[in-house]
């Protein structure tokens, strides 16, 4: 069983969701941390409203305005041998991750709580520079059931199955810069990969 930030055992966590700490070298976190901050990271945009994080996107963006996705710039080389972990790491071939999101998250930034996009089928995160609490939820009745862990860095976390339909996600304001990587594996359009 996992631990939240006070050493306190969480809940079990959802079918689908795999954590591996130090899945990334830290020689290829170094080149990361120093290339991430020279990409051209633009404030979060949601309809309109601006969020606290940084973000830029590789391959495909999804339209929050048209809720619909557009091919954009391929995946940088620099991102290449981190993608090849994280599909290692999900049992995909590399290829089978089309899109990449680089997240900055400054100090008080936080994610509220979301499920990613149905377009998308499995989500690999990856975490770097510094920790975060990473929560998951879903409503049971009228309740919701919770757990959480701690998402160091240079780890990976897997959402696949439930973990990704049923279970919503976010983190809160991180106390230190945090930057994280994610790759998403795209859906046809009947939902099937």
């Amino acid at each position: 069983m996992q631990e939240d930030l006070f050493g306190n055992p969480t809940s079990k966590l959802p079918d689908g969701f795999r954590y591996e700490a130090d899945i990334i070298p830290q020689g290829l976190q170094d080149r990361l941390l120093e290339a991430i901050p020279q990409l051209s990271l633009r404030p979060f945009d949601f309809h309109g409203f601006e969020g606290k994080r940084r973000v830029i996107s590789f391959g495909w963006k999804y339209d929050f305005s048209t809720e619909s996705l557009r091919k954009i710039d391929p995946i940088p080389a620099m991102l290449l041998p981190v993608r090849q972990l994280a599909a290692d790491f999900a049992g995909l071939p590399a290829q089978g991750l089309e899109q990449a999101l680089v997240t900055e998250y400054d100090v008080g930034a936080p994610i509220g709580w979301h499920k990613d996009k149905g377009v998308f089928g499995k989500v690999v995160g990856i975490s770097l520079r510094s920790a975060c609490t990473f929560r998951l939820r879903r409503r049971a009745g009228g309740k919701w059931e919770r757990a959480s862990m701690v998402l160091e860095p240079g780890s990976a976390y897997l959402l696949s199955g439930s973990s990704r339909t049923e279970w919503e996600h976010s983190i809160p304001p991180v106390s230190r810069l945090r930057y994280s990587i994610t790759f998403r594996q795209l859906l046809l359009k009947d939902g099937r990969r």
